[in-house]
């Protein structure tokens, strides 16, 4: 009985047992969906910590690169470049005694080549004819002027050793004296004297040479207005800072009007490069009135307002260059913020192709002018991209440098062509190369790039740039890259390391007009402070021909003021990376791109 009730109470019938293994088998199979779904879960998280790894050891790597390592971005590797096989190899070994004992036995020399050394050039170390010469004879210790045996020694002759010497700039002062003339027959006739001439400042008291000395030393080579203190209290005269600035804003007063001419002459180009640089200005304890028919105006007006709520001491203000490439001449702009108000009311009047970066401002000048102005991309900040994230994919980088490496090759060649011929052999040489670049973008090896990793995103800009990259395909005239404008951000760069900041809005403004001239100047391979010099002379003697004043017209009636030495330089220069693309390329196939 107890059996029978035991069999009862315990049993199972066969739908029991079919329900319990449903129901194990949905949990197994939970716990597998569970344990797939984690899985899923550590893949996608190790995928992203990977990709960072990678971010950090690019990020790494620059550091270091900026810190310790060249800062030249020169590239000259080829991915269709063999290996070359300098006979570590038993196999290279072998064969090379095998081809020397050949050449032995049929009485051949062997050769060796041995790269020519070009011819270096001769130096003349002779100091120019035109430096002043004094003669000093040596003396002549007094045990030389005997001889012991046959009495006084004669003199036959001089061996002469020329030294350069230096004298420190000295300061002088110009007395002009006025002549007053009196009528001998009546005294009712009163006293005449010649016109004094307009000066610099009131009185006169300071000639034009100190304010082109003020100007060059402070925008030319850098040096703060303290430190200039310096350098004329060496000569013997001690000016306060305030005294140097007011004869270097008297100076920007005189020839607005050249610069407002500069301005005007560039910006009647049909080509222009653009590119600005941060600047600190000082937030003023007066702001300075907005203007409301000057939209610059107000802009600077509503940025020091809300500067002056948030307390900030400064703000980084902005100076753009602008530079005409078909006109050897530049322009600088100051405004206080990046906004793009400050090209747009530059450019406004503009028609033609504007070279520059990618920042927002330019992207849709396009569509904002309605077309008048064509954006070009710099193929040079497309290239650094790649450069920079060259590590993560090598392969794939190294194909993509090798088409930027051809296309400047293209350029090099083209250097000393006409606009026209320079145009044809971008068509016939460089357009096929992009279009193969193109290929390559929508090729798998590029597709499989992860979007988010550096080298992704150096992709992505040249794919997001891509008519804008190729606009100087349709120009001989325009330049690959911003390269020249972003040279004349050095100067800028420069400056800020030794003056530090901006005092005024003002005063932004007058560096801008500064930097307008010296650049213009340096740009024409003028002595600048002759340039200077003579600019203010003619303006203060009333002259208002500014064509003339222009530092690219002035040149030419001026030519013992151009920095000859420079010329040769950059002509140089060039010369040496046309041989050197020529030795790289030498007996290297024509498709090997």
């Amino acid at each position: 009985m107890l059996a029978s009730m035991s069999d009862k109470t315990f049993s199972t019938t066969p739908s029991e047992d079919s329900s319990a293994s449903s129901v194990k088998l949905r949990e197994q199979a939970h716990l597998i969906e569970s344990l797939s779904q984690s899985i899923s879960d550590l893949e996608a998280k190790n995928k992203k910590l990977e990709q960072e790894k990678d971010e950090f050891k690019l990020k790494f790597n620059e550091l270091l690169q900026r810190e310790f390592a060249r800062r030249s971005e020169r590239y000259i590797q080829d991915p269709n470049q063999l290996r070359l096989d300098f006979g570590n190899s038993e196999e290279s070994a072998d064969a090379a005694s095998g081809l020397a004992e050949a050449a032995q036995e049929s009485g051949q020399l062997v050769k060796q080549h041995v790269r020519k050394k070009r011819p270096r050039k001769t130096r003349n170390e002779q100091f120019p004819e035109h430096l002043p010469r004094y003669e000093v004879i040596a003396a002549i210790p007094e045990a030389m002027e005997n001889c012991s045996e046959h009495g006084k020694r004669k003199i036959i002759g001089y061996d002469s050793v020329e030294s350069l010497e230096l004298i420190p700039p000295k300061l002088r002062v110009r007395v002009t004296k006025f002549p007053k003339l009196v009528c001998e027959a009546d005294a009712q006739c009163g006293i005449v004297s010649p016109e004094r001439p307009t000066g610099l400042v009131e009185g006169n008291r300071y000639d034009t040479s100190i304010a082109a000395q003020i100007i060059t030393n402070k925008y030319g080579y850098h040096l703060p207005i303290y430190r200039q203190q310096d350098q004329f209290a060496a000569s013997g005269w001690t000016p306060s800072r305030s005294t140097l600035l007011n004869i270097a804003q008297a100076a920007d007063f005189v020839w607005n009007p050249l610069v407002d001419h500069i301005k005007s002459t560039v910006l009647a180009d049909d080509i222009l490069g653009t590119d600005d640089t941060r600047l600190t200005l000082l937030i003023p304890q007066t702001l300075p009135k907005p203007d409301p028919d000057d939209p610059k105006s107000q802009r600077t007006f509503e940025r020091l307002s809300d500067a002056v709520k948030d307390g900030k001491p400064s703000i980084r203000a902005r100076m753009w260059a602008y530079r005409s490439v078909n006109i050897p001449l530049v322009f600088f702009d100051f405004t206080v913020s990046r906004s793009r108000a400050g090209p747009d009311l530059i450019l406004a009047d503009f028609h033609g192709k504007l070279m520059a970066d990618c920042y927002s401002a330019y992207q849709g000048i396009e569509l904002r002018t309605d077309g008048q102005i064509q954006r070009g991309a710099c193929v040079t900040h497309a290239r650094r991209k790649v450069f920079e994230a060259r590590e993560a994919y090598p392969l794939e980088s190294s194909v993509v440098l090798a088409k930027f490496q051809e296309l400047y090759g293209i350029e090099t060649d083209g250097k000393t062509m006409s606009a026209e011929e320079r145009l044809a052999l971008r068509q016939r040489e460089a357009k096929p190369i992009w279009e193969s670049l193109g290929t390559w973008l929508a090729s798998p090896p590029a597709q499989g790039v992860l979007p988010s990793s550096r080298f992704g995103e150096s992709l992505n800009y040249l794919r997001n740039h891509w008519d804008a990259l190729q606009l100087y395909l349709t120009d001989g005239r325009m330049p690959i890259d911003n390269n020249d404008v972003e040279q004349l951000m050095k100067q800028i760069a420069i400056g800020r390391k030794n003056w530090l900041f901006t005092g005024s809005v003002a005063a932004g403004e007058r560096t801008a007009n500064f930097f307008t001239l010296v650049a213009s100047a340096v740009r024409n391979d003028l002595d600048v402070w002759a340039y200077l010099k003579d600019v203010l002379d003619r303006i203060l003697a009333g002259e208002t021909d500014y064509e003339s004043l222009r530092p690219d017209v002035w040149r030419t009636a001026h030519p013992e003021a151009i920095r000859q030495y420079r010329v040769d330089e950059r002509r140089d220069k060039a010369d040496r990376k046309q041989l050197r693309r020529a030795d790289r390329y030498q007996g290297q196939p024509a498709d090997a791109s």
